[in-house]
């Protein structure tokens, strides 16, 4: 996290890039459009319930859906299973009383002015997060739990309320992670059979439809006592959810309802082949599109996503699709008027002015070329309304996650790993090889401008980060080699500077022009993991990358390793603090100061200097013997005070002193 008052040296961060070995490939690349993938809509139902019926047609077998990707084979060449601007935006205005709010930190966000979904936000007067399905509103000022709402799914679907986003009074929540729920047209479920909660449509023996997830978005006033002004249940499972001003957006993945049925004691193989093919064949549009259900004021209104709300690519499965949810925070739930592409989705990306869904192909692929390649859609989001589809393209190779995708001065920069060949075993080598590509906007298509390859032979990055005209990808097989990356002219990339050192960093976070903090893991000269470090480097001279400190947590593990939003620093104070869980029960700081620390907890270190000082390590005690889990998850900084967040509680320490001032338990 960084502060809300963000300084002119911040604003201006560098980017650094890691890999294996010395890059190649750098210079210009050609304008490669991707026409198959421009988006376009449907002229009417009948031709999106004939088209979705003929993109399935091949792969209906059995078991539902899967019969074509049985029949292809991975060995022919085709990827293996494997390894998986630096400003934080500043939070919208309250609509409250602005004068008793401080100084605080926000979510460690991926670029300025765009707000990320979290567990914990807050304004400066109040702290809001969920534990548990359970949103706790905490007032700062008194440190006290001022409401709870419990926003536990009655109907048992098992949807857990896990992510918040906040305006003013207003904060919507995202629940998510159930079972497949009832929703426009569904009768009730039948109890005892393997798909239980998902209902059957029609008469007594048809057979139940396929699953799909639901999610579950409630708008709630936490001006006072926290209390739900409307719900909105979806098809699908949620991606991710962006926010700029007081509009959220929100992507859902989701599935057709189809009732198929499955081998058992009264049917073979050859009869639900057959009985499922009829049941795409004689498919509605209720079954294909997705659908919601929207309650508020004592009123439910339902409905699907219209076929004028659909657009597709040329080439498409039919077997997923993405829906972009539009809500305003600061006006009446609504149905957020959703737009539907008929693609698949993974990692979500979003600037002020664009959203990104990307699909890494990597494991959901139709065939071996579709397999090593990574598709983007871009959307426009300058205005409060419906996101407008742009433009769509697509990169060789797989991403690590959204910050891999960077857009500045109308370019987008995509890093990805590209995989060829077969592992035989564990100790072979994989055949990869990283790249980062700059993408321009030509019409309705992403196309290649520039790139820089050979990056990290046989390795796979395991961080990015980019910032203005400078970036940073890790790479990592056994040494993580360190390399900055000269993206100033777009269609020029070049590899500026190299360093190698033991392990790697999983997350970069820029600090002024000559400093970058790396997390991630210590490792042996042979890879071996050996625990938590957290680096700083000396990018001043992008030539001469240094590495000028290290913190090393002998046996621990980071949740910023794969979720940044854990990560916090606090540039007043020049303050980091990390949540780290050692497995073999103590916090070990490192040769210099062996003292062990049992338990879990957030390492507070201090940044002077080029050199890093532990200041202290904050824990939450175990409630009894069923308590809530005690890893701390996030950390917040309100005017001098350090506030950590776990599902057992929220403590307050004094951040001159480290000690402790509240402890608020969550049972």
């Amino acid at each position: 996290m960084v502060t809300r008052r963000t300084s002119a040296g911040a604003a201006v961060a560098v980017a650094l890039l890691v890999g294996g070995c010395t890059a190649t490939g750098s210079g210009p690349g050609p304008e490669r459009g991707t026409a198959e993938l421009r988006l376009v809509a449907f002229d009417s139902c009948a031709e999106t319930v004939t088209a979705l019926r003929r993109a399935v047609a091949d792969d209906v077998g059995p078991y539902g859906f899967g019969a074509r990707s049985s029949r292809e084979s991975l060995a022919d060449g085709g990827p293996v299973a494997g390894a998986p601007d630096a400003r934080a935006a500043a939070p919208p205005a309250p609509t409250g009383d602005e004068s008793a709010a401080k100084d605080h930190s926000t979510t460690n966000n991926h670029e300025a002015g765009v707000d990320e979904a979290d567990l914990v936000k807050t304004d400066g007067r109040r702290i809001v997060t969920v534990a548990d399905g359970v949103l706790r509103v905490v007032d700062v000022a008194n440190r006290r739990l001022a409401g709870t709402l419990d926003l536990t799914d009655p109907t048992r679907t098992g949807l857990v309320a896990t992510q918040v986003l906040l305006h003013g009074d207003r904060a919507l929540v995202v629940a998510t992670g159930g079972y497949p729920v009832p929703l426009p047209g569904d009768g009730p479920a039948r109890p005892g059979l393997p798909n239980r909660g998902v209902p059957d449509r029609s008469v007594p023996d048809r057979p139940l439809p396929g699953p799909v997830e639901g999610s579950k978005l409630f708008l709630v006033d936490v001006g006072g006592e926290p209390r739900v002004l409307g719900s909105l249940t979806v098809d699908g499972s949620y991606l991710d959810a962006r926010q700029v001003g007081a509009v959220a957006r929100v992507v859902v993945r989701s599935g057709p309802r189809l009732p198929f049925r499955y081998p058992d004691a009264e049917r073979d193989s050859a009869d639900t082949g057959r009985a499922n093919r009829a049941a795409v064949a004689t498919s509605t549009a209720d079954d294909w599109l997705p659908r919601y259900e929207l309650a508020t004021d004592g009123r439910r209104q339902r409905g699907r996503v219209g076929c004028d709300r659909v657009v597709r690519p040329a080439e498409f499965t039919g077997e997923s699709m993405l829906t972009l949810y539009t809500l305003d925070l600061g006006k009446v739930l609504t149905s957020g008027d959703p737009l539907t592409v008929v693609a698949d989705g993974d990692t979500v990306y979003a600037s002020g002015e664009h959203l990104y869904v990307a699909h890494d192909a990597y494991f959901r692929g139709r065939d071996v070329a579709a397999r090593q390649r990574t598709t983007l859609h871009q959307f426009d989001i300058a205005g409060a309304g419906r996101p407008r589809y742009a433009a769509s393209g697509s990169v060789p190779g797989q991403l690590l996650n959204q910050y891999a995708l960077s857009e500045h001065d109308g370019h987008l920069r995509v890093a990805t790993t590209s995989t060829r060949g077969v592992v035989e075993c564990c100790d072979q080598a994989p055949d990869t090889v990283s790249s980062v590509y700059v993408l321009a906007a030509r019409g309705r298509a992403l196309v290649e401008v520039g790139r820089v390859s050979g990056l990290g032979k046989g390795e796979r990055i395991h961080a990015v980060r980019f910032a203005g005209g400078v970036g940073y990808v890790v790479t990592f097989r056994q040494t993580d080699p360190v390399y900055t990356l000269d993206l100033r002219e777009p269609t020029r990339p070049k590899v500026t500077g190299e360093l190698k050192i033991p392990g790697y960093s999983a997350y970069l976070h820029p600090v002024d022009e000559k400093t970058l903090i790396g997390v991630g893991q210590d490792a042996t000269d042979q890879g071996r993991r050996l625990g938590t470090q957290v680096s700083v480097f000396d990018v001043g001279d992008p030539a001469r990358p240094r590495q000028v400190a290290t913190y090393r947590l002998a046996g621990g593990s980071s949740e910023v390793e794969f979720d940044p939003h854990a990560f916090l620093y606090w540039p007043k104070t020049r303050t980091i603090v990390v949540p780290v869980t050692v497995y073999d029960g103590r916090i070990a700081p490192g040769p210099d100061s062996p003292k062990q620390v049992p338990g879990s907890g957030a390492v507070v270190l201090a940044l002077r200097d080029g050199t890093l000082t532990e200041r202290g390590v904050v824990r939450h005690p175990v409630e009894g013997r069923t308590g809530s889990d005690p890893s701390i998850r996030r950390a917040l900084v309100i005017d001098e005070t350090l506030w950590t967040i776990s599902a057992a509680g929220i403590r307050a320490d004094g951040m001159a002193t480290l000690e402790q001032q509240a402890w608020l338990p969550f049972r």
